[in-house]
């Protein structure tokens, strides 16, 4: 049965385990941000609570946190026009939430786990969007390496991430060695387009997600090396403890 979430549409993608900090301002999504507080005693700068999961009761149909979702063009995204949105987005839940001077909200968010959209809730009754969704792909099932594929596939993307850092010129910390992990971060951190990077939050498992972005990188390191291109970017933000 599909459950019921806030939506947030983004010009952007949002990869489980990934910390999307947001300037809310729009006063339907600061109605959003503040039917998903509740009466906190210390919002601001508070840790919610939010764990991307219903109430414990079996007939919860609410999802806690805010589903994150791609607009496939312009920027704005009326209700019932589900054809505006991409169907695979990710389950953001609030870490922190600050109010700012004008009645705006500063929150930092980190992504858990995907979902499908399957509908739009027009019986919601509020102001930003409901979608219906199902959960997506295999984040709650562990990887299976059994036949130790998964790991040279994932010593093969770290190893040419490394490279493609190199070329680009990127700092930061060594790559995760969970394949999974790893994943998501290369997905986040390469200079791809808002396409590119839904096809890999959409990729059913780890290693088609690695696979592809493989030979994503190894395609890029080869364009930078024959047209010099390199784009400024920076590695994207990973929790140290998304609990």
């Amino acid at each position: 049965m599909p459950q019921r979430l806030p939506l947030f549409p983004l010009g952007s993608v949002l990869f489980p385990g990934l910390v999307l900090p947001l300037n809310v301002f729009e006063p339907r999504y600061r109605l959003l941000v503040q039917d998903l507080v509740g009466d906190l005693p210390d919002a601001a700068g508070a840790e919610t609570g939010l764990d991307g999961g219903g109430s414990g009761d079996p007939d919860e149909t609410e999802v806690r946190g805010f589903g994150v979702v791609a607009i496939r063009a312009g920027h704005e995204v009326g209700t019932g026009n589900l054809q505006a949105l991409h169907t695979v987005g990710c389950v953001a839940l609030v870490r922190e939430v600050t109010e700012t001077e004008d009645g705006g909200y500063e929150i930092v968010t980190v992504g858990a786990s995907r979902f499908r959209l399957v509908g739009i809730d027009e019986s919601a009754g509020t102001p930003y969007l409901t979608g219906l969704v199902e959960p997506f792909g295999d984040d709650d099932v562990e990887d299976d390496d059994s036949d130790g594929r998964l790991t040279v596939l994932a010593d093969a993307v770290s190893r040419t991430f490394d490279e493609y850092r190199e070329v680009l010129d990127i700092g930061g910390a060594e790559a995760p060695n969970d394949p999974r992990v790893l994943s998501y971060l290369v997905a986040a951190a390469a200079v791809l387009d808002l396409d590119q990077r839904q096809r890999l939050l959409e990729a059913p498992d780890t290693v088609s997600r690695l696979q592809a972005e493989l030979e994503v990188l190894r395609r890029e390191i080869a364009l930078i090396g024959t047209f010099g291109a390199v784009p400024a970017t920076e590695l994207p933000v990973w929790p140290v403890n998304s609990n």
